[in-house]
């Protein structure tokens, strides 16, 4: 598979959360979906368990019904406190409202559009997350996702470099049961922790994104 010309540090500058710029035409085939989760496996895990799976969803009407269940959760989210439209209606983000706005008008476009996104690629780990409890459930929490996240980032990466896009979304976990039962996914035994939007993206030139200066979050030693 031919890859875009990206040193490092500008592949992991510029793999953006795309959403409006998905071609919803055009089929990424089955060996790119692979050769980017080959690479995906090589992430670090906890204790090497390699508990992850990933469930690629291609089936026009298994998309559609994830995309339903999306589309139930995102009205629910609208309403919530601290959501993106939230912050942008009372002002309250650090970072330009503009580039807020942007967020939000194109997060609803995803929302619209999830059905006509060719893949879905869903990122799961085992073991039931929303079972932990007790004094050091943090530190099972954070060993549990530790061992999924970095494999689900290093997908989008392998992405974004062979001229995909991709937006990490997590909404449908708000009916996982629902989308277990349709995609046959063990409930009881496995835990969904996002739902990948991926297609060719339109054009692969991404630019940095405006971020809040890093002196306002670096602290060196103490907080």
């Amino acid at each position: 598979m031919n890859q875009i010309d990206l040193t490092p540090d500008e592949l992991l500058t510029t793999t953006r959360a795309v959403r409006k710029r998905l071609d919803l035409t055009r089929q990424p085939g089955i060996d790119v979906i692979r050769e980017c989760l080959e690479i995906a496996l090589q992430a670090p895990t906890g204790g090497n368990t390699q508990g992850w799976h990933f469930v690629v969803v291609t089936d026009a009407d298994q998309r559609a019904a994830l995309a339903a269940l999306y589309k139930k959760a995102w009205a629910l989210y609208k309403q919530a406190p601290n959501s993106v439209f939230d912050l942008f209606a009372k002002q309250k983000a650090g970072l330009h409202k503009d580039q807020l706005g942007r967020v939000a008008e194109s997060a609803d476009y995803l929302v619209d559009n999830l059905h006509r996104v060719p893949v879905h690629v869903i990122p799961c780990i085992s073991g039931r997350v929303d079972r932990m409890r007790g004094d050091f459930a943090s530190v099972a929490l954070a060993s549990v996702y530790g061992s999924i996240l970095p494999a689900t980032w290093s997908f989008m990466l392998a992405a974004r470099a062979r001229g995909l896009g991709t937006a990490w979304t997590t909404c449908h976990l708000m009916y996982e049961r629902e989308a277990a039962e349709i995609l046959g996914i063990p409930y009881a035994e496995i835990s969904q922790v996002a739902l990948i939007a991926t297609a060719y993206s339109i054009g692969t030139e991404f630019r940095k994104s405006l971020r809040n200066p890093l002196d306002e979050v670096l602290h060196i030693n103490h907080w």
